[in-house]
Formats: structure tokens, sequence, C-alpha cells
């Protein structure tokens, strides 16, 4: 599976220099997909070594250069779909719609920044020295390097890696270990944008191999991170050594509140496709459900009907509605915080069990908790999983309010059909995205981020593309 790839390191796919390899295993039927090459960290130090070389080349060509490279690549990814999203699918175990719809996102990442690479915008400020003039400039801001998570292995890649090249920067990628293949294959579609040898590298390994050498070099400038809270607070304490700049999107907590006027059927619909895509393993997806005590037993009845309709299976299969839970770590961790749940009183309408069909796999049940509390774990963290927690609400003033009781503020929901109070929530959710009666946040066009220990930066949008650029001031006197 992965034989025609392996590292990516000046321009050419190769095997680490000590040939080491490591299995990479399916989450459906829990065997080995195949084995990919693990870095040393002379490979690390060649590729940082490469990607100085390559911005030297890639930053010197024009913006529209940069911008037809992009292009191409988006025309190769088009060509490569059903490869790349069978790829997606298999890694993730995710179903092959949603990982067609990812690919999808993806190509659109290099399209939007194809773009923006063509508007990168200085200005003119009038200087009062005589004969003056301030310049404001945009430069490429060197070396960076993307981290980034298992979910949406192809989606979280391409929002990295588009705004660097388009800014002029050269990238090193270091995807999850558990879903390398993903990333493989855009980079070999970056082979068809003729970039310089050493403008993208991959580099698959361990942590002390891989990780700890790009944040030691001073060569690398910036760094993006997908993933926990936990490891983003680590990159920026090991960012403060080299004075790196950082950007990340970390783990959230997101509060969905259906009102009291909500269109039900708009809300349930919208609430279990959203909830229970990849099996729940979404940063974004709403993990408390706040219900207005009028309509919360209606909500529930048709929540659960719903959930129980949905079909559990190898996401290969295009009938099937939910795949597997990543590995063994992550189906006991969710069960842990149902059956914590339940011991503290909560009430269980579906779910809250490995699925018993499955013999093997880390398929767990799509879960409904009611009378579920503010401080219960399952309420309070981000669970991560197909668990959808629901509790009762009364006044619009108490619903925020424990909607904010949050250290996260990535994503938050609502539905309503009030213009006024759609309005009073957007602006009194402490979040760095709000849906009101839709889940879709994430587009190229769009900037995606969050507040507080959901992380800082944006990716995607024309907001994109500034944390790859440093801003330079001229003084001109003539």
């Amino acid at each position: 599976m992965y034989e025609n790839f392996g590292l990516f390191i000046n321009g050419q796919w190769r095997a680490a220099l000590d040939k080491s390899m490591a299995d990479v295993f399916s989450p459906v039927t829990e065997k080995s997909l195949g084995l990919v090459p693990l870095a040393t960290l002379d490979d690390t130090a060649e590729a940082i070594a490469c990607a100085q070389q390559g911005l030297k080349a890639w930053s010197a060509q024009s913006a529209f250069s940069r911008a037809d490279s992009l292009h191409r690549i988006a025309d190769e990814m088009i060509k490569r779909s059903a490869e790349a999203a069978r790829m997606i699918s298999t890694e993730t175990g995710k179903p092959i719609a949603q990982a067609e719809r990812e690919w999808v996102l993806s190509v659109d990442q290099f399209r939007w920044y194809a773009e923006e690479a063509r508007r990168i915008y200085g200005r003119i400020i009038e200087s009062r020295v005589p004969r003056g003039r301030f310049e404001v400039l945009h430069e490429p801001i060197g070396v960076v390097a993307a981290f980034t998570a298992w979910n949406f292995p192809a989606s979280l890649v391409a929002r990295k890696v588009a705004p660097a090249l388009a800014a002029g920067c050269s990238i090193i990628i270091r995807p999850s270990s558990q879903t390398p293949g993903t990333a493989m294959v855009m980079v070999d579609c970056m082979r068809a944008g003729k970039l310089p040898a050493g403008t993208v590298s991959l580099l698959n390994g361990s942590t002390h191999h891989t990780y700890d050498p790009i944040m030691d070099s001073p060569v690398v400038r910036k760094v993006s991170l997908t993933g926990s809270t936990r490891v983003g607070q680590q990159m920026i304490r090991d960012a403060a050594k080299t004075v790196k700049k950082v950007s990340m999107e970390l783990g959230g907590n997101a509060p969905a509140i259906i009102y009291d006027d909500a269109d039900l059927e708009l809300a349930l619909n919208a609430s279990v496709a959203t909830k229970f895509a990849n099996a729940g393993q979404v940063c974004v997806t709403a993990d408390r459900f706040f219900v207005h005590e009028s309509v919360h037993d209606a909500f529930v009845e048709g929540f659960v009907t719903r959930v129980k309709a949905l079909k559990l299976g190898d996401g290969l299969e295009p009938s099937v509605d939910m795949g597997p839970l990543i590995n063994s770590q992550r189906l006991q961790t969710v069960h842990d915080l149902v059956s914590e749940a339940l011991t503290q009183g909560a009430s269980l309408l579906a779910g809250g069990e490995r699925a018993a069909e499955f013999n093997v796999g880390h398929f767990y049940l799509p879960t409904v908790l009611t009378e579920v509390r503010d401080e219960m774990r399952v309420f309070a963290e981000e669970n991560f999983g197909p668990i959808a927690a629901i509790s009762r609400f009364s006044t619009d003033e108490e619903v925020i309010q424990r909607a904010n009781a949050s250290e996260m503020g990535l994503s938050a929901y609502a539905f309503t059909r009030s213009a006024t109070r759609a309005r009073h929530t957007v602006a009194s959710l402490k979040a760095g995205m709000v849906g009101i009666n839709s889940y879709a946040l994430a587009a190229s066009e769009a900037p995606f981020g969050g507040t507080n220990y959901s992380g800082m930066g944006r990716e995607g949008g024309a907001e994109g593309i500034n944390d790859y650029l440093d801003t330079k001031l001229a003084q001109v006197v003539l």
C-alpha cells in the first residue's frame, strides 16, 4: 500500500538511511496495511537542509508562477481523487463518501491559495519626513514545519501546505503515524507542481528523530500543529528556544444550543449527521447538546430514532454511515467516559458499548446520553467519540453561561428562527467559530480556528496566509 512512497526529501521518495520501517494498522481489521520508513536524525537533518535550499529557489519565483504551480497540484489531485479517497477511508475507517468530501475540500485549499498568492498586498504610508514614504512589504517567513493529526489526514495537511507554498515558504510535513499514506498521496501530487527540490518534504518517524530536531533548528522559522491542547502547550514551550512563530488548532468541546423556537427537523438531521461523522472524532463537532426544556423530549426522541438507524461497518462499503474509532486506546477511553457518566446518574438511550456484531475492529455503538450534568467528564471534556451528551436548559441567559463554562473555544452552534436571538448568541458565545442553524464551518474561503485553549492563528480565508508571512517596513527618502 505504501510501496511507491516513503520519505520525501530533496524531491525524491526514498527509504530511511538505516532502512528502519514500521507497520500502519487498519482500524477496521486491526491488521497491518503496510510498512513505512522511519526517519533517522540524519534524515531529518537532510530534510531541513534541503528545505533551506528549496526556500531560496521557491521564494524567488513570482507570485504568478507560484499560483500556476498550486493550480497544477490541484489538477493532479483531481485526477487522483479515487485513489486518495480510498487511502483516507482505509487508514481512518471513515465512510468513503466522507473521504471523498475531504479530498474535495483539500483541492479547494490549493485553488484558493493559488489565487491568494497573487494578492499578497503591501501598502504605502505617507511619511512626515520630507520626500519620504513608508513602504509596508510582506515576505515569506522561511522554512516551516507542519504537524498534523490522523482524523482528517488530507485536509489538515492541505490547510498548512497550500498557504505556506502560496506565501513562498518551503515546508516539512510530519503527518500522523496512523495515517501517513494520505499525506504521501498528496505530496506525490505536488510533483506535478514542478516545485524546486526541497520545497516540500515529508518525514515519518519518532518524536525524537523528527519533532525534536525540527523544533531545535534555527532554520525552521514557523511551526503549525493540529493536535491536542497538551501537545500544543509543549510545542509553545519548545518553540521559545528559537523564537519560532506558532499556529495551532487544538481541542474543542463545542456546545450546540437548541432553542425553543428551533426548526427541530433541521436541527435533528444536521446534528446526528455531524455528531457521528468520522465516529465523532472531529474537534469541531458538538459534544454538549443544550436543549430547551419545552422541546427536550421531542428532540431526544427524534435524535435516538435517527441514531438507531445508523449503519456501522467498514467505511469502504458505500452503505455504511459510521466507521470505527482509530485505535483500541480511543475505544477504551470512549467506553470509560460513558461508563463513568452512567454511574454518576446519566441515562443511556442508545449505544453505550462496543458493537457486538464485529469480532475485530474498533467499533463502538453511536451513543446517546441524557440527564447529563455539566460537571460530568463526558460533558466537561472533549469526548472525541460517538457520544451525544444532552442536557436541558430553561433560559437564554442560563444556557449562554453554561455553554461558555469551558477552557476551550474552538466552535459553538445554535439553532433558532429568531434573527435577534441569533445575533445575540453569536456575540455572546466564546468561540473562534459559531454556526447558526448550520455545522458547516470548514471552507477554504473562511478562516478556521479557535480561541483560549483551542489554539491560535487561522487556517483558510484571506487570513490563513498571514501566518506564513513576515511584515517588513521600509522608510524610503528620495
